[in-house]
């Protein structure tokens, strides 16, 4: 099982959570750099365990700051071996409205990397349906759209080919909606992950989450699929390695 996004360097103990993941049977996990350093500290992470990759990114939380001004230096962090795609990047409407325009060149300009390096990009949206459908209408390469929350963007996405990873908050006793979603998207483009330390799924709600809590978001996506969970989870490992060209 391959939980595709996870931001490992926000945990207390980060090593101690892979060791948990690894032990529970999730063997694969992306994690995911939000800034330049926390890109770093994730191609830290990436080479000091195996079944650790990288996805190094500025969210558009920073957009506007100092931080979307090193651009330049998420280039060169990219071009290291364990990075495997662009993101998270993309566009946050309901958090920072007041700085749309600083997110869309941002994320412009990430998409622009991610076209010139050949990798995946790792879509955050939200509350922005029209504009990231918009902006990525032009984009070529694979998209990974992150905890996937905006149902509107299921029909654009199917007709291009996008990857949907959905996040514990699938689970939750009021998501009937991303449920219903879940059960549509096609079989090889689907992807579960934690979002760790975040979005808890509902039997863990309430504590930290880590990578090892991806089997309940998997639990729940086999429910509402009517699938076997391991036999789902196979599937989903399989479409990880497409969409991050994993070993």
């Amino acid at each position: 099982m391959t939980d595709s996004h996870a931001h490992l360097d926000a945990l207390d103990d980060p090593d101690a959570a892979v060791e948990r993941a690894r032990t529970a049977g999730v063997t694969r996990i992306v994690t995911i750099g939000t800034g330049i350093d926390s890109c770093r500290a994730s191609l830290a992470l990436a080479e000091r365990h195996e079944g650790v990759w990288a996805a190094l990114g500025i969210d558009p939380h920073q957009a506007g700051t100092g931080e979307a001004a090193r651009v330049a230096l998420l280039r060169d962090l990219l071009v290291h071996p364990r990075a495997v795609a662009v993101g998270e990047a993309g566009l946050d409407y309901h958090y920072g409205s007041e700085r749309k325009a600083e997110q869309r060149h941002l994320f412009e300009q990430q998409l622009a990397l991610a076209a010139e390096l050949r990798l995946p990009v790792v879509v955050h949206t939200r509350a922005a349906d029209e504009d990231t459908e918009s902006m990525l209408g032009g984009h070529d390469g694979t998209v990974v759209m992150h905890c996937f929350s905006e149902p509107g963007l299921l029909e654009p996405g199917l007709e291009r080919g996008w990857y949907f990873s959905f996040a514990g908050n699938v689970t939750y006793p009021r998501a009937e909606a991303l449920r219903e979603a879940a059960a549509r998207v096609p079989a090889d483009r689907l992807l579960a992950e934690t979002d760790s330390p975040y979005l808890s799924p509902q039997p863990v709600r309430g504590r930290a989450n880590e990578p090892a809590h991806v089997l309940h978001t998997l639990s729940v996506l086999a429910a509402e699929r009517g699938e076997d969970a391991r036999e789902l989870a196979a599937s989903i490992d399989a479409n990880a390695t497409a969409a991050f060209a994993l070993a």
